[in-house]
């Protein structure tokens, strides 16, 4: 049994849709578990009609239509006029319809997750229509109902005991009458409301359904030959790894590398499952395998950029050392407005954080830790870290920048540049 998770690159437009079905049907014979992200760019669309929706602009109906008439011109192109995928992606489209009618009352984690989540409604709804109008027997699957979250909005903590009695009940039997089409990304909690488990989290859950079914292998397809040493887009000379670790490859996602969710590799290391990293427009490639027992070799360093990076400085109002107490107190506030640290260094009389942006998370943030600290911050930032670095790397992606915070260890070196 195997699972396979495309990402939103690869259902783009039409042609993507249809390799997709190329790509299924080329492993004919498996039973096959399809977990499939929003189209193209549309989760960062769901995010601006949310935004506008919360905040009441006056762009928030002209971001909705843009974003129905993009789903619909790919149905168009792919099964023509009349076809009744036109009536499940209007049905599905009506939740946003009825929710925006009024005023918002609810958090905006909350709102976030419920219009967000029908971005993987639709893709999977047009995907799983394909397939049969194809010849390809499939049936599409609510994803909500199987892996069981929390209320923990945007982040979703998945009740696995509940997961895996769902998972494992149901869905080996329809397995066996053909491909089963899901949703990623998201989750359900007891009262029936949908959660998402962390941005790019498509990937997390094919892990999930992996782990819980006992899969042979998860292959996630993407717009990459395999996982390579850095970004194409802000590297030249990369180098594509044959195999990694588990162990490597949660290195890699720790520190924020986008090829894969930071959530999908235990579920599989605990299986002793490998996961794939294949490209969709050559699925012939062998691209990379994470397992047990991979033998890494690191011909160049591994370089993770992320952007949009925040570097916080905390300390006492009474200028006393930074205490262990402090300490409790600062990553309570950390904890309670779900921010994670991504680098972090203690002097004397402050402690600095290194945090992704994320506007209502940092505000709600900043004014609670001013109400017990004295906080200054520097935004707009870029944070690189260098796994398996040479000095000579270090220097060559600082030069002509402004180090405002700089780590190095055995294996990492990591900076924060202006």
């Amino acid at each position: 049994m195997l699972v396979f998770k495309f990402g939103g690159a690869s259902v783009k437009d039409a042609q993507g849709v249809i390799n997709l079905g190329k790509v299924v049907s080329a492993y004919n014979g498996n039973q096959i578990l399809v977990v499939v992200s929003a189209m193209g760019k549309t989760t960062n669309a769901l995010e601006r009609l949310t935004n506008a929706y919360f905040n009441g602009t006056d762009d928030m109906h002209p971001i909705f239509e843009e974003i129905k008439e993009y789903h619909y011109h790919i149905a168009h192109e792919l099964f023509g006029e009349g076809h009744p995928v036109f009536d499940e992606i209007a049905n599905t489209f009506v939740e946003i319809d009825w929710m925006i009618e009024d005023e918002p009352q609810d958090d905006h984690d909350f709102i976030y997750d419920q219009i967000v989540s029908i971005g993987e409604m639709v893709s999977t709804r047009i995907v799983n229509a394909w397939f049969n109008h194809t010849g390809i027997t499939s049936k599409w699957l609510d994803v909500r109902g199987y892996i069981h979250t929390d209320n923990t909005y945007r982040e979703g903590v998945v009740d696995w005991d509940k997961t895996r009695a769902s998972i494992s009940k149901s869905i080996p039997a329809l397995l066996n009458n053909g491909i089963v089409v899901t949703q990623g990304f998201l989750g359900g909690t007891s009262e029936n409301f949908t959660t998402t488990l962390g941005r790019e989290g498509s990937d997390y859950t094919a892990s999930i359904f992996a782990a819980c079914l006992g899969a042979e292998s998860v292959t996630t397809w993407k717009d990459v030959p395999g996982i390579l040493n850095a970004d194409p887009k802000h590297f030249a000379d990369t180098i594509k790894f044959d195999e990694l670790s588990y162990q490597e490859a949660i290195e890699m996602t720790y520190y924020g590398a986008s090829v894969i969710h930071p959530k999908t590799i235990k579920p599989l290391q605990n299986a002793r499952i490998p996961l794939l990293v294949k490209p969709f427009t050559d699925p012939t490639a062998p691209g990379t395998q994470i397992k047990e027992g991979a033998v890494n070799k690191f011909e160049k360093p591994v370089i993770i950029v992320k952007q949009n990076q925040v570097l916080l400085s905390i300390s006492a109002n009474d200028y006393s050392f930074i205490s262990e107490s402090h300490l409790s107190d600062i990553f309570g506030l950390f904890a309670k407005h779900n921010v994670k640290v991504n680098m972090m260094q203690t002097s004397a009389l402050s402690f600095t954080a290194c945090i992704d942006y994320a506007a209502d998370k940092f505000e709600k943030l900043l004014q609670t830790l001013k109400a017990s600290f004295k906080v200054k911050y520097n935004n707009e930032l870029t944070l690189i870290t260098l796994r398996h670095y040479t000095n000579e790397a270090v220097d060559e992606v600082t030069a002509g920048k402004t180090i405002l915070m700089k780590q190095t260890s055995r294996n990492t070196a990591q900076v924060v540049l202006k």
